[in-house]
């Protein structure tokens, strides 16, 4: 099983595999058909008000990745949380994100999930 994370903004790689968005909302300034995404669960998202709790500065990253894990494990993220399993099962998928820093966002937390 192979999850990597990358910016929605570089170009797609060959070996990219299945490119997923994994953001509730599309990046700003970028067309989606330059975007190559083959998914977007928006059921995987951080809820609005987790990502402004974050993007405000209120809280750790640790603090952060507990309260999405939580929201996680909700029935209703269930679903779309199984699909990206299976499409990893199967080949690379790449979880897409606009965040500045990947390393430190909700995709981060979502391909260690789905790594485990």
């Amino acid at each position: 099983m192979s999850v990597r994370v990358r910016r929605v903004y570089e170009p797609p790689e060959p070996d990219d595999g299945v490119r997923v968005l994994v953001d509730r909302l599309w990046p700003r300034g970028l067309a989606k058909d330059a975007a190559h995404v083959d998914e977007w669960p928006k059921g995987l998202t951080p809820s609005t008000e987790l990502r402004r709790w974050y993007h405000a500065d209120e809280g750790t990253f640790e603090e952060f990745r507990e309260r999405y894990e939580a929201e996680l494990a909700d029935p209703e993220a269930a679903e779309p949380l199984e699909r990206v399993r299976e499409l990893a099962g199967k080949g690379t998928v790449t979880l897409l994100t606009a965040s500045r820093q990947p390393e430190r966002s909700h995709a981060e937390v979502l391909a260690r999930l789905l790594s485990e």
